[in-house]
């Protein structure tokens, strides 16, 4: 008897609404599972994600809903490429939280929109490498390559930014209000705060990074309904406004 292989949750969702408009949501961690010795068959890949947004049809409007920790860069990378050349108006909504490569995707969108409440985070990519020295140089330069790609699409957006200032930001690794979004070109409108319970998968992600601030703090294996956010008051060296970033962030197991 073949063993029933689990179906892996993707990090999107794709729906038909009317007049002519698709809504697309990106919750949790951006991921690409394609190939690989472990493969299984049962991927979760860009590819897929391209199917799904043709299989729209021929809309005039895309409104996408974000809230993502950030995740594989590539993947990242060719979804906001997707999105980017698709031919429908783009409405991006941060509903939350754009943070590394999710920052990235949201470029994709002609109107970016961000509660007052949300954030946005972006730096440098980050890798993993295991080799001699002549890998661990090969990847840097990669890193490199991949910096600069980055950089292209942030400006892109952000049209009076200087290279210059962007570089600062990346460096910093640098998380931002959606006010400081709007004021850098990153986003185009900022609304009232949101009290969302936004559905998120692998926030443990944000362990990783070294400024997450604190009032994000992620637990360790949070059970359901209970917050993701430190319930402690923000150090006094953190900006005020910002502590008041995604207040209603929720962990889905």
């Amino acid at each position: 008897m073949a063993k029933k292989v689990k179906a892996k949750k993707k990090f999107w969702a794709f729906k038909e609404v009317a007049d002519n408009a698709g809504e697309l949501t990106i919750y949790g961690e951006i991921a690409d599972s394609q190939g690989g010795w472990f493969s299984d068959g049962n991927e979760i890949t860009p590819t897929s994600f391209k199917a799904e947004l043709d299989a729209l049809g021929d809309i005039t409007t895309l409104n996408v809903y974000m809230n993502s920790p950030g995740g594989d860069v590539f993947a990242g990378q060719t979804i906001y490429s997707q999105l980017k050349r698709h031919k429908a108006k783009i409405n991006m909504h941060i509903d939350g939280l754009a943070a590394s490569i999710a920052s990235v995707i949201a470029m994709a969108g002609d109107t970016i929109h961000m509660p007052a409440n949300a954030m946005m985070m972006i730096h440098h990519p980050m890798s993993g490498v295991y080799g001699n020295a002549h890998e661990m140089r090969a990847m840097a330069d990669t890193l490199d390559k991949v910096c600069e790609s980055i950089q292209e699409t942030y400006l892109t957006k952000a049209l009076d930014m200087k290279r210059k200032d962007l570089v600062a930001l990346l460096d910093a690794e640098t998380w931002l209000t959606a006010q400081e979004c709007l004021d850098l070109g990153l986003c185009d409108v900022v609304g009232e705060e949101k009290a969302i319970a936004a559905s998120v998968r692998d926030f443990e992600i944000l362990a990783k990074y070294r400024n997450t601030p604190r009032f994000i703090a992620v637990k360790d294996d949070p059970p359901a309904s209970i917050p993701l956010i430190d319930p402690v008051e923000p150090d006094t060296t953190q900006d005020v406004a910002k502590a008041k970033a995604i207040l209603a962030l929720e962990c889905e197991l």
